[in-house]
């Protein structure tokens, strides 16, 4: 009977085979005979001609890079959680891959698992087996899903798909440099940008990468900052140490505002020059800007010199030299007023010069009124020229001659739209402009929608959203950090300060992590302390008796489901489940 079985599994595979060899289009050069089905098969000439066939019938009639295979109705959240834990097997426990990586792969790859999907029947109730069973017998391309959780879409990684691997141990260095990565601190999530800018960085021997980004520490720099510029500027892995960066820092560490200023303001979703920026500051300091004021000037306006690498500033500077303004009245311009400097700032600037040359004013008077008046000019945002003449019913030549005679009147064209301030004697108004107040201090525009949705969300008054955040603050956190998580996590401000201090004080006193750890995984703070003590004490007891890994992602510890947790970080000692039940009982 088991030979019979055998046998049906063969026979079945060959003709699976053969359909595949007969979809193969073979050179017309070739003698008849080699045409027929061969008597060998070369499996992986097979899995060659599949994965081409995959990428040349996923591109779209349109000539789209994205796959169209990737478009599929969406799923339930329960259909999804299934598939992400029947991935995850087959990923832990049939390919062998650590906890971490099969964890973090099987839940940060939507659009793979709803490939996978879409393979099984849609009244399918056991979705986990379904797919357990599909995986079993169809092993998968692991790069596909690998990619997408490094956080690359289809038409990103479908050219950086190897052509004759499919698992990710047949690329052993590429792997290895992943996980030094990984080890180093880069979050998981921001990598594939490295992939993408910097390829080469994945070809580096044993220990070639982890002392690239030593050398970087050894410039002065924080492992945090290290970490936040290879997400930002993965080119800085590529060579040797950047010789303009490095010059870069060493003008940070002669100044008071010191180097891992560059850590707080860089964003990882813009590119830099350094060049560019070291020639800002430079010219900054021959402009008079010294050590103490070029310091205060970085710290408040970062922008400056970071926000298109100076280029704001050199624009905003050739204009008004443009304009007839001396060097010496532009530099007092900025230091005299350097709220100036911010984009709302320069973009009303910008837009009352505009104005004025849309009305055909000379350059002198121009020049007049913008040394006269540039405090009011940088809060103002004027309507357009067409528009104030029809309303005052003057032509353009009127315009002009009336606001050289009266400059200030420029100012009664400021824009009238979404007055909202005649209700600021009430409660409710007071709270609500306590409220904008301070996200406008956290980056927010007025009156966008990200601030209208901002305001929905948080609870509480300006003054105990500032309290709260300030918390953040001083257990380690640099504003900027802060700001950010802020942004990803909103409802982290809704906890009261007290709750807020107890959940960092088991983080970082009981469990040893980095205050920094919030930054890759703000939702922490969103757990109940029951769920935070229970498993987080399940866990210290595992890594006393060398049962778990020593630094596990809070992540992984917190988000999975109770049977997950029960299996992964309960059941892998024999004393784990009286353990568990007597901290469960401890805890109620």
């Amino acid at each position: 009977m088991l030979m019979l079985r055998t046998l049906k599994k063969v026979y079945k595979s060959l003709n699976m085979i053969t359909h595949f060899t007969n979809c193969i289009s073979f050179p017309s050069s070739l003698p008849p005979h080699q045409s027929q089905a061969p008597q060998r098969f070369d499996l992986s000439r097979v899995s060659f001609t599949v994965r081409r066939f995959q990428i040349q019938s996923s591109v779209r009639s349109d000539k789209s890079q994205i796959p169209t295979r990737f478009f599929v109705s969406p799923v339930s959240r329960g259909t999804r959680n299934q598939a992400q834990v029947a991935l995850f097997d087959y990923l832990h426990s049939t390919r062998s891959f650590t906890f971490t990586d099969a964890e973090h792969i099987s839940k940060n790859s939507p659009r793979f698992l709803s490939f996978l999907l879409s393979k099984i029947d849609d009244n399918e109730r056991d979705v986990s087996r379904a797919l357990s069973k599909y995986l079993r017998y169809n092993p998968i391309n692991e790069f596909e899903p690998f990619f997408e959780s490094l956080g690359m879409c289809p038409s990103e990684f479908e050219q950086f798909l190897p052509q004759r691997l499919m698992f990710l141990s047949d690329d052993g260095v590429m792997f290895e440099n992943f996980h030094a990565l990984c080890n180093y601190g880069v979050p998981r999530g921001k990598i594939g940008r490295v992939y993408k800018e910097a390829r080469e960085v994945f070809r580096y021997e044993s220990g070639v990468l982890v002392a690239k980004l030593r050398a970087y520490e050894d410039l002065g720099l924080r492992k945090g900052t290290v970490i936040k510029l290879v997400s930002s500027c993965p080119l800085l892995l590529v060579g040797g140490v950047d010789g303009e960066f490095a010059s870069v820092v060493d003008k940070l560490k002669r100044l008071p505002v010191g180097c891992d200023w560059l850590g707080r303001d860089l964003s990882d979703s813009k590119t830099y020059s350094w060049g560019r920026i070291l020639e800002t500051m430079e010219f900054l300091e021959r402009m008079g800007c010294k050590e103490e004021k070029l310091s205060s000037l970085l710290r408040t306006y970062p922008a400056l010199v970071i926000e298109g690498s100076g280029k704001k500033f050199c624009v905003l500077f050739g204009g008004l030299f443009k304009l007839g303004l001396h060097v010496e009245e532009i530099y007092s311009l900025f230091i005299d007023n350097p709220e100036m400097l911010s984009d709302k700032c320069v973009k009303n600037i910008r837009k009352t010069v505009d104005f004025l040359i849309g009305i055909r004013m000379e350059t002198h008077f121009i020049r007049k009124i913008l040394l006269s008046h540039t405090e009011r000019i940088g809060s103002c945002s004027l309507q357009a020229p067409r528009t104030v003449c029809v309303s005052l019913n003057v032509s353009q030549e009127e315009l002009c001659q009336m606001l050289k005679n009266e400059p200030l009147r420029l100012f009664s064209f400021v824009t009238t739209t979404k007055k909202r301030k005649s209700k600021l004697l009430s409660e409710d108004a007071r709270k609500h402009a306590e409220k904008t107040a301070f996200l406008m201090r956290l980056g927010y525009l007025e009156n966008s929608d990200e601030m209208v949705k901002a305001l929905k969300q948080f609870r509480g008054r300006g003054d105990q959203l500032q309290e709260r955040f300030d918390c953040l603050v001083k257990a380690g956190l640099n504003h900027n950090t802060v700001a950010e998580i802020i942004r990803h996590a909103p409802i982290v401000l809704n906890l009261s300060k007290d709750v807020i201090e107890k959940k960092i004080h088991s983080l970082t006193e009981l469990l040893g992590y980095p205050i920094e750890s919030l930054v890759s995984f703000p939702a922490y703070l969103c757990y109940d302390m029951q769920r935070i003590h229970q498993r987080f004490s399940m866990y210290m007891w595992l890594r006393e008796r060398d049962a778990a890994r020593p630094m596990l992602s809070p992540s992984t510890i917190l988000t999975c489901g109770d049977a997950r947790f029960v299996k992964y970080f309960v059941n892998v000692h024999p004393e784990g489940p009286a353990v568990w039940e007597s901290i469960n009982q401890s805890s109620t």
